[in-house]
């Protein structure tokens, strides 16, 4: 009995364990735009990348770190449930200097931007309060959203070399 007990309680932490991650784990992965860019550019996938299950009003905050000489794409993903009203900002994560806000570039969900020095960035992304489905108008306690971190090795151009 005490065997089935303790084979009973390792399969509820796991399966616990397992439902947790895999809610939301690799939204990221599936529902953002990934890998391919125009002209044949190829973007890889940064490993600071993460998906998360959010509530309605929160705000979450990510910081990850740029490098200098790369290109850098930022793609935040949701549910339909969200319909587009997930938003963004970045900040410099030593001087909080705001970079980028999505609310006030029409609410894009897709930012490239080029690094000229290597430092710390904090990424806010915030769900608001009463976000709902476009076609059903129906409100929803939390939905899963992704945030997808690429980058490539920025192009030379002008005179490359003296």
């Amino acid at each position: 009995m005490k065997y089935f007990i303790t084979i009973l309680i390792v399969a509820v932490i796991s399966s616990s364990s397992f439902s947790q991650a895999g809610v939301c784990g690799n939204f990221h992965k599936k529902y953002c735009s990934l890998g391919s860019g125009g002209k044949g550019e190829k973007w890889l996938y940064n490993a600071q990348s993460k998906s998360g299950l959010f509530n309605q009003g929160m705000v979450s905050k990510l910081r990850c770190v740029i490098y200098k000489g790369m290109d850098y794409r930022i793609s935040v993903c949701c549910e339909t449930v969200l319909g587009d009203k997930v938003s963004y900002k970045i900040f410099d994560s030593r001087t909080n200097e705001l970079l980028f806000d999505n609310g006030a570039a029409e609410d894009t969900q897709v930012f490239e931007f080029q690094s000229v020095s290597t430092r710390q960035l904090i990424i806010e992304v915030v769900v608001p309060q009463g976000a709902t489905e476009k076609e059903k108008h129906k409100s929803t306690d939390a939905a899963c959203v992704g945030l997808l971190i690429e980058h490539k090795i920025t192009d030379r151009s002008g005179f490359s070399t003296y």
